[in-house]
């Protein structure tokens, strides 16, 4: 498969996302549906953490099962368990410094200076930043993180075309973007679900940048694998966005809680995962 066909086939995929983004311009969605659309979030974020680390883990344990039928060494278990651990603490501790300095520029920016007139100071920066609602800062934790992962998909999608599996790239493609689908809903859904919605209604613009973080990856991934594969930068990319999900769940619990609807909180968990799992069968049944 060409180099150009291979290209369209990760923009297909990662543009798919976009259809899930809509949502958050509902106005005022009723306080039950806001917080399922917050459980279905958690759920299909919680099934993609399972996903990432299911995938970042097969060549760590195909090393292991190398070394147990005595056709391979250690160095592999600890070079891919090395990476699969930094990808996983890079993941979350990065958003956790993220948030802390995003809470020290808010601070920074509601101390008033004395200045002369001139260019922008760091302080109306960090004023500018800190501006951003908690909602629309969790929203673009979760599109880096799907991000991350959408790089990986995207590696899958360009090694099956480089190597001419026309039918198999071609389903993965049709999974992907069924899955990517589900994953820009879970992108938007603390704008959706968030009180009182008017204040957090998003531009359009703002829509389409979180759309091109979240899936543009996927057409980023798809280049590269068509040139080289790597197990190695597939399972860092993977950990990242495992790292960076787990954070973005821990989050998204936390309004939950608040709530206190436990049924409401289980069942939008269990129809999120089921989502998850659904498309993704389609992958499996791809032979990926």
């Amino acid at each position: 498969m060409s180099l150009s066909e291979t290209l369209l086939l990760g923009f297909i995929a990662g543009s798919t996302i976009v259809f899930g983004l809509p949502v958050a311009r509902v106005r005022r969605p009723m306080p039950s549906l806001r917080l399922m659309l917050n459980a279905l979030a958690i759920g299909i974020l919680i099934f993609l953490i399972w996903d990432v680390i299911t995938h970042a883990w097969e060549p760590i344990d195909a090393a292991l099962g190398a070394i147990h039928d005595h056709t391979g060494g250690l160095a592999p278990v600890f070079g891919y368990g090395s990476l699969f651990s930094l990808g996983l603490a890079v993941g979350l501790g990065s958003l956790v410094a993220y948030e802390s300095w995003m809470g020290r520029s808010a601070r920074r920016a509601a101390t008033p200076v004395s200045r002369g007139p001139g260019a922008m100071s760091v302080v109306e920066g960090a004023a500018i930043r800190s501006a951003w609602t908690p909602a629309r800062r969790l929203s673009l934790m979760i599109a880096v993180g799907i991000g991350l992962h959408n790089f990986a998909e995207g590696l899958a999608i360009g090694q099956s075309a480089a190597s001419g599996e026309l039918a198999l790239a071609t389903l993965l493609v049709i999974g992907f973007g069924l899955h990517n689908a589900t994953e820009g809903f879970g992108i938007v859904a603390p704008l959706a679900s968030a009180d009182p919605p008017e204040r957090e209604r998003p531009t359009w613009a703002f829509l389409l940048l979180l759309g091109l973080i979240g899936g543009g990856p996927t057409f980023v991934g798809t280049v590269v694998g068509h040139g080289f594969t790597s197990d190695a930068v597939s399972t860092l990319f993977l950990m990242l966005a495992a790292g960076s999900i787990l954070y973005v769940v821990i989050q998204l619990l936390g309004v939950a809680a608040k709530a206190k609807r436990p049924a409401l909180l289980a069942t939008g968990l269990v129809l999120g995962m089921l989502a998850g799992f659904a498309t993704d069968a389609i992958v499996t049944a791809a032979g990926a």
